[in-house]
């Protein structure tokens, strides 16, 4: 309750200086819609978080064969999935709004739609496989081998091709904004922290659903 509550406040904080601290920044079609970074920005940072988790209990499940762990795992990649979700409508709204276009196709849209398309194919697998057993052992090894094309997609790709997304109109010496350092650092947190409330949730759910199974 403590956390929920404490929770509540900081995101609502950060909503706040979000829109009445941090600046508009100059060199946008739209200097206020620089703002979208401290949406966009945690969005894809937890989405990452999200799915290195789903990793690890993949991993862990390999080891115990604990269907506990496989839950753990699916709910942790079914809020990666939301996240990159989230992320790609805030960047198409950007991108509307900087290049008057909801969709161009870039490194960076292309990137992420393909990583969607990986996770969808994890929850297709996990509904093609009627045996519990099998099925988390299935998705374990997905999850795993899922990682790598996630940070390749996430970090890598995007760096490497010409991408119309800004690189460093906030940057100065080589760095953020210090205003806006102080906004998004506090966002990103409060992002991480609404994904571990979703994910005790989650988890939660799928504990019970195991023992109704069992009894």
């Amino acid at each position: 309750m403590v956390f929920k509550l404490l929770l509540g406040i900081w995101m609502s904080a950060v909503i706040v200086v979000a829109f009445l601290y941090a600046p508009a920044a100059e060199g946008f079609a739209q200097p206020d819609a620089a703002r979208i970074i401290f949406f966009h920005v945690p969005n894809a940072i937890v989405a990452a978080i999200a799915f290195i988790v789903a990793a690890v209990y993949a991993v862990m499940h390999l080891h115990s064969r604990s269907l506990m762990d496989d839950a753990k795992s699916a709910a942790s990649a079914e809020l990666g999935l939301v996240f990159t979700a989230l992320a790609t409508i805030t960047g198409s709204i950007f991108a509307h709004i900087q290049w008057n276009s909801w969709w161009n196709w870039d490194p960076r849209e292309t990137a992420i739609i393909i990583l969607l398309l990986v996770y969808l194919a994890y929850f297709a697998l996990r509904t093609a496989v009627d045996a519990p057993d099998k099925r988390a052992s299935l998705s374990a090894v997905y999850a795993i081998l899922a990682l790598p094309a996630m940070v390749f997609l996430m970090f890598i790709m995007p760096r490497v091709m010409f991408s119309l997304h800004p690189q460093d109109t906030l940057i100065s010496e080589g760095k953020l904004d210090i205003t806006y350092r102080l906004v998004l650092y506090p966002a990103i947190l409060g992002f991480i922290g609404l994904y571990v409330w979703l994910f005790r949730i989650r988890t939660a759910l799928a504990e019970i659903k195991l023992k109704m199974r069992r009894n």
